[in-house]
């Protein structure tokens, strides 16, 4: 490590696994704040995905270009995604609410050819716009030829404003019965470009292969969450956490996708057990955030929606403590597996999770993954177990990243993990492995903050700031908090501004970095000189 090769000589593509099912079982289910939910089956998504497949090549795509997201948690996401893919185009998301600054720090690296966008998106029963955003950004990304806008909180949206946009409905092919031509590629294709949190500097461009991604993700939910075809999942994410392609790649199996866009405590905070409970989901997926603050809610979802179905609930994001562990059992279900699961955007996976036949432990991941290599060491580099320790990774893994983008000599890819232990995998999480195989997770060891689950680099903050004439010098720190982590951001006032009053900022949790700076700015206040 790093190079490590897998499976030379293999060809694949990532697209044709994932549609291998064609047949009139549900494979998406969308459901939108105040919306009634939508359904899809799986010769619909087919042939979705083979009409803008085709538009894509039309409009000149090819293996190695790329293609990014700009989008809801909606079916048009993953169909966007699977028609890139099945040409060999590498696709890069991010979510919709983030900054214009975000935005521009990721996709202004990779230089994407198509842009998907919504026309905006919905949160706790507002619209929100996203098309003045987008051109917004466009100023900055010339590499994009088209733009694809999917009307979402609005039938038809004006879009003479937004340079090289066309409606969905008219980019897409009209054909039907299409036939989708999937590119056979190597099995380091690049699939996925996701992004690190951007500790210094600009977020690094993580390169994801085609092959890595599809076998990890197949074994996670195959073996370590028990996934199979007539099971409906569910994980409360957005387009630009991990999650999302974690939960894409169950359409592999053939079972029953359920997407959700908006607050999850809109319009009450049981509107995802009511989901659940319509749609019969039976593996749910969620933050240890969103449980805990059920729990403080006084939500007790057992007693008020019919969970026959539910079989296992999944937790992500930060460590699930005890006591959400018990409010699980106590409100939620008694008979049930909660696999709480801790891994990353870097290998797009998890470094520890679910065992659907092993006893479940308050506090703990049941295990390690299954071809993890995954150790505790102590400061002396040396593994230790009943011992709190820096998690590493001693084996090569298939989804580790191929490269990272713009970065020739492999230097920011070798810092990134391989400085502190030659050939082995420095995470930057402090973990204990008990005698018994359990995990718990003890919290970041690096300068990445993880406010209910979202990871934020402490650059993407001080980039932002610094730009501020009002702030004069700034730290911002991780708090251990409520079973969480927050956010707090100290600032030295430049001569001529004041605060007009203490306020507390606790908006990391909901908020991207440039919409909480929007927030202090309008805080800020000119003194009088005089």
């Amino acid at each position: 490590m790093p190079g490590a090769k897998w499976f030379s000589g293999a060809r694949l593509n990532f697209a044709e696994n994932l549609l291998r099912y064609r047949d009139d079982r549900v494979a998406l289910i969308f459901k939108g704040e105040d919306q009634p939910s939508i359904k899809m089956t799986y010769t619909k998504l087919y042939d979705e995905v083979a009409r803008v497949a085709k538009s894509l090549r039309q409009a000149g795509l090819k293996p190695g270009d790329r293609v990014a997201g700009f989008m809801p948690n909606m079916p048009e996401s993953i169909i966007a995604m699977l028609a890139a893919a099945s040409i060999g185009a590498a696709w890069s998301s991010c979510s919709p609410d983030f900054g214009i600054k975000g935005v521009l720090d990721r996709f202004g690296q990779i230089k994407p050819k198509v842009l998907f966008t919504a026309n905006g998106y919905s949160f706790k029963g507002k619209h929100v716009d996203s098309l003045e955003r987008i051109a917004d950004i466009l100023k900055e990304l010339p590499s994009i030829e088209k733009v694809v806008v999917v009307p979402y909180t609005q039938k038809d949206p004006d879009i003479s404003h937004v340079p090289n946009a066309v409606h969905y409905k008219d980019f897409k092919s009209s054909e039907s019965d299409l036939e989708i031509e999937f590119e056979q590629l190597p099995f380091d294709h690049p699939l996925y470009i996701m992004y690190s949190s951007g500790t210094t500097g600009l977020p690094k461009c993580m390169v994801q292969s085609a092959g890595g991604i599809l076998t990890h993700q197949m074994k996670e939910l195959m073996l370590h969450t028990d996934l199979k075809r007539e099971d409906t999942i569910f994980y409360f994410t957005t387009c630009g956490w991990m999650m999302w392609n974690w939960l894409t790649c169950s359409l592999s199996l053939g079972a029953t996708l359920v997407l959700f866009d908006g607050n999850p405590f809109h319009p009450n905070p049981g509107a995802l057990w009511e989901m659940a409970q319509d749609e019969k989901i039976t593996i749910f997926g969620t933050s240890a955030g969103y449980i805990a603050a059920l729990r403080n809610a006084g939500v007790k979802p057992k007693k008020e929606y019919d969970l026959t179905s539910l079989k296992a609930l999944l937790s992500t994001g930060s460590p699930l403590s005890v006591e959400d562990f018990e409010f699980i059992y106590k409100e939620v279900k008694d008979v049930l597996q909660l696999a709480s699961i801790s891994g990353g955007s870097d290998l797009n996976g998890c470094f520890a999770l679910g065992n659907p036949m092993g006893p479940v432990y308050a506090g703990e991941l049941q295990c390690r993954g299954l071809g993890m290599k995954v150790e505790a060491f102590d400061d002396n580099g040396k593994p230790v177990v009943n011992q709190q320790g820096e998690l590493v990774c001693t084996a090569p893994f298939p989804s580790m990243p191929i490269y990272f983008w713009d970065d020739p000599d492999n230097s920011k890819y070798h810092s990134a993990y391989f400085d502190v232990y030659p050939n082995i995998w420095l995470h930057g999480d402090f973990i204990e492995i008990n005698d018994r195989g359990g995990v718990t997770m003890c919290g970041r060891s690096d300068a990445t903050l993880n406010p209910g689950g979202v990871r934020i680099g402490t650059a993407d903050i001080y980039r932002l700031v610094e730009q501020m004439d009002e702030v004069e010098d700034s730290v911002v720190i991780g708090q251990n908090w409520e079973n969480d982590i927050r956010v707090i951001l100290f600032v030295k006032l430049a001569q001529g501004y004041e605060f007009p009053s203490i306020f507390n900022i606790q908006l990391f949790k909901i908020e991207p970095p440039q919409e909480c700076m929007d927030f202090i700015i309008k805080r800020l206040k000119p003194m009088s000189m005089s």
